[in-house]
């Protein structure tokens, strides 16, 4: 069953009492910084979600596990800034906003991994994929997929780069929502989701700290010309909800992952970061 409405107004009752203005985000996320240490030669394994955890209302982090049909440079999947990405942005949503995170008994945020073939999905209104230019679904996963964002579930999909990794993503998602009735669309400035928590006036183009390094911190466009626009567009339902939120050409995790391996890079990209994505996990809750 899809979360009640008891539940969600939990959700926003935790939301709507937020205290931190936008000038305070650099003082604030200063205060203390991590770095998990995990590298991405030793990624952890899946955390699955508990079906037996608790309705208590509070916000967890929901990453959703898929299958990799082609490659991207530097890409890994379905765990391409995981955890650590996961882990630091409830960490984050718990400080710049009031809302409450469900946590493990050591005080880990509790953040979770699922199937596209698992009812536990539904108990998150809000998922996040990354690196969706080397996603796969089988028909039953789309059929899955399309049913969850018909119902009121919303996707935010981030960290791919390039004309070919987008369209072997419209592709893949044309499959699970009829792009003639359900187009993908871009997202103008103007939109409420720029002004859900913070004031947010640009797309932020966010490198890997991999790339920034590499290019001496000269350029934040990881393939050149080609991807030298971040995008950030939508496919809205018929009632005008946002049911899919794509960021393309810019990696928007990175910038919570990787904010403790740099103070160039945190006071550059995570301090964008953090903000932009908040955002979106408002009007995911709230929609």
């Amino acid at each position: 069953m899809y979360p009640t409405l008891a539940r969600r107004r939990a959700w926003v009752v935790g939301i709507v009492c937020a205290a931190l203005l936008a000038a305070s985000i650099p003082r604030a996320l200063g205060q203390d910084r991590w770095d998990w240490g995990w590298g991405r030669r030793n990624r952890m394994p899946p955390k699955f979600a508990d079906p037996n955890a608790p309705s208590d209302g509070l916000f967890t982090f929901c990453r959703v596990l898929f299958e990799s049909v082609r490659g991207e440079p530097s890409g890994q999947g379905w765990s391409t800034d995981y955890p650590a990405a996961d882990i630091n942005f409830m960490i984050r949503m718990s400080q710049l906003t009031s809302t409450q995170i469900r946590q493990d008994g050591d005080g880990t945020p509790d953040h979770v991994v699922v199937s596209l073939l698992e009812d536990t999905i539904y108990d998150y209104p809000f998922v996040f994929m990354s690196d969706v230019g080397t996603l796969g679904l089988s028909p039953i996963e789309a059929e899955l997929l399309r049913d969850y964002l018909l119902r009121g579930g919303i996707l935010y999909v981030d960290d791919f780069w390039g004309d070919q990794a987008w369209e072997h993503w419209s592709e893949e998602i044309g499959r699970v929502l009829d792009p003639a009735e359900y187009p993908i669309v871009d997202i103008p400035l103007d939109h409420e989701i720029f002004h859900t928590f913070f004031t947010v006036r640009e797309i932020p183009q966010i490198p890997s700290i991999q790339h920034w390094r590499r290019s001496g911190g000269t350029t934040t466009s990881e393939r050149g010309w080609e991807t030298r626009e971040p995008h950030f567009r939508g496919i809205f339902d018929k009632q005008g909800r946002l049911m899919v939120i794509i960021t393309h050409n810019t990696d928007i995790a990175d910038g919570w992952e990787r904010e403790g391996e740099s103070d160039e890079y945190f006071y550059r990209f995570s301090v964008r970061a953090y903000p932009f994505a908040v955002n979106i996990a408002i009007y995911a809750m709230t929609h």
